[in-house]
This record gives structure tokens, C-alpha cells and sequence, in this order.
């Protein structure tokens, strides 16, 4: 059992990977008869425990990672006295539509019955929840997307947060914040979110954009996942989710003690992939980067021959 055995050295607690049967077996090979069940009261008497795999271990801390939890710190502050608006954006793990098995529990009286495999050619489609939550406001909104998550799908929500929701709350905003994970379809790094942020939102609606990007392996730290992606997690586990208007029911119905409200659309269309983005289009960019850590911080402005469309 020594090499099978791990533990906690703070609870005391121990585990083991091989499982009652097979501790039955290799008693009986010793001689000793003892049956699983009594296994497992022998177990429990020695402080073992079943256990999962537990994220604990971080990666390489980027060495400037403090640097910038403290600037967008102060970026928050800044914007909130000046109330205006601070957004958190990402794309949530996309989601077959169908009869599948979703992590989680409910209180059922008989256990729901779903597909025994979870192949992509059964499923009715696939759903792409791209999210914004409001900061200061704690609202959230998510736009399910059936295409891909590519930038031009990411900044199309954005407009139609912006041109049904974000323009009527924030009338007076002539520039808004954003926080965004350092990789994916709005990465720091990723020449087409700029490109599409200046000509789709900058120039189309006359407003000027601060993004800052959390650093590399830290988007547990970016609000929309614990304020926002975690709560709906928690509002469909254990329901598969059948058909899109499931989905966008569970979504809307996502609500907590701090008082959460959360809208969902559909945001229909094809955005392809593989869509470059050009030197020439980088140079046409009225992009600011910012002295502190310009990689991960920088502002967009709109370009001056712009006009502002409501």
C-alpha cells in the first residue's frame, strides 16, 4: 500500500489510488479474508478518504504579475470615481447542445437519462457563451455564439451590449475600461481583437477603450470568472442542456445574494477563423500603450475622421 498512498500533512488525511476490490484481493493473497465493504470501515478508521485531483500547483509566476494586479487596481479605482464604466470580458467553455451529461447534481426523483458518449455528431449544435459583466453595476451579460470564438464574434457582442445596454446606463462615457484574460479571441497578443476593438467599436460608437490584459496563467483573477462564469456553472449542474432556449434560460435565471441580474442572447453568424490582420491594418490602429507594462495595458481612440453611431 506504500506506493499507492498520498496524503494531506496539514488534515492528516491519506488517500489511496487502488481501489476496495482490489485491497480485498490482495489481503486474501495474504491470507486474510476481508470483504470490500469492510475495506472501506478500515479505511475510514485510518483516516483515508476518496479524493479528486486538486488544482493547487501554479505555473511559472510571471515576474511582473504583482506589477499588473496593482495597476489595474488603480486603473478600477480611477475609473469607478469617474464612474465609468468597467467591464470584464471572456469566453466561457463552449457547451454541446443535447442530451449530455453536465457536471453537477440536482435534486431529482429519478436520475435524468443522457447519451452514454459524448461524440460532437450527436449533439443539435454547439453553444459559445461569450460573456460581459459589469463591475460596479454587478450585471452580466452573455452572448451564445454557435460559430467560433474569434475576435470579430468577441468585439459584435461587445457592440450589442454596447447599443442596447451599455450607451443607456453610461450616456455620458466617453471612454470605457475593459479587463480581459491575456490569451484567447481578446488576448493581449492578438493582432485582429485590436483591429476589430478600433474599427467596430472606437470608430463606430466614438469612444475611447483602456483594456488591460490580466498576465499569463491568472484569469481565475479576471471578475467575470468568479462573479459571473462560476454562478451559471452552478445554476445548470447536473442538467444537460437540451436545446439553445435551455441554455439561455439557465443563463438568465443565474442569480446570487449580492443581488446578480444576467441577460443572454443569441448572436447568430458566421465568424471564420484564420482571419489575419495586416501590417498596414496594425498601422492604421490609434493605439496608445501605456508605460507600465505596455504589453498587457494600452488605449484605443477613435480615429478622428469617425462619427459616433447610436
Amino acid at each position: 500500500m506504500e506506493h499507492h498512498t498520498a496524503g494531506d500533512p496539514i488534515t492528516g488525511l491519506k488517500w489511496t489510488r487502488k481501489t476496495t476490490l482490489k485491497i480485498s484481493q490482495e489481503l486474501r493473497k495474504a491470507r486474510l479474508e476481508v470483504s470490500p465493504k469492510t475495506v472501506v470501515r478500515l479505511l475510514k478508521g485510518m483516516k483515508f478518504s476518496l479524493r479528486v485531483n486538486h488544482k493547487k500547483l501554479a505555473g511559472n509566476s510571471n515576474p511582473f504579475r504583482n506589477q499588473q494586479f496593482e495597476y489595474i487596481y488603480r486603473m478600477r479605482r480611477r475609473f469607478e470615481r469617474e464612474g465609468l464604466p468597467i467591464i470584464s470580458i471572456d469566453t466561457k467553455k463552449k457547451e454541446k447542445i443535447g442530451r449530455f451529461k453536465n457536471p453537477g447534481t440536482t435534486w431529482e426523483r429519478e436520475p435524468v437519462a443522457v447519451n452514454d458518449h459524448d461524440f460532437m455528431r450527436n449533439a443539435r449544435g454547439k453553444a459559445i457563451p461569450w460573456g460581459l459583466y459589469e463591475t460596479v453595476a454587478n450585471r452580466g451579460h452573455v452572448f451564445v455564439g454557435t460559430s467560433h470564438d474569434t475576435p470579430a464574434f468577441a468585439v459584435t457582442a461587445l457592440a450589442r451590449w454596447w447599443t442596447r445596454t451599455g450607451q443607456r446606463r453610461y450616456p455620458q462615457a466617453k471612454r470605457l475600461l475593459i479587463l480581459a484574460d491575456g490569451g484567447g479571441s481578446n488576448g493581449s497578443r492578438n493582432r485582429a481583437w485590436k483591429h476589430q476593438l478600433q474599427t467596430r467599436f472606437c470608430n463606430r460608437f466614438g469612444r475611447k477603450v483602456t483594456v488591460c490584459h490580466y498576465p499569463p496563467g491568472t484569469s481565475k483573477w479576471n471578475p467575470i470568472e468568479h462573479r459571473l462564469f462560476s454562478e451559471i456553472s452552478k445554476n445548470w449542474a447536473g442538467q444537460p442542456l437540451e436545446n439553445y432556449e435551455t441554455a439561455l434560460n439557465f443563463i438568465r435565471t443565474t442569480t446570487t445574494k449580492t443581488g446578480l441580474a444576467v441577460t443572454a442572447t443569441m448572436l447568430k453568424g458566421n465568424f471564420p477563423t484564420g482571419v489575419k490582420t495586416s501590417d498596414a491594418q496594425m498601422n492604421e490602429l490609434h493605439l496608445k500603450r501605456h508605460r507600465v507594462l505596455p504589453m498587457w495595458n494600452y488605449t484605443l481612440t477613435p480615429a478622428p475622421t469617425s462619427a459616433p453611431k447610436m
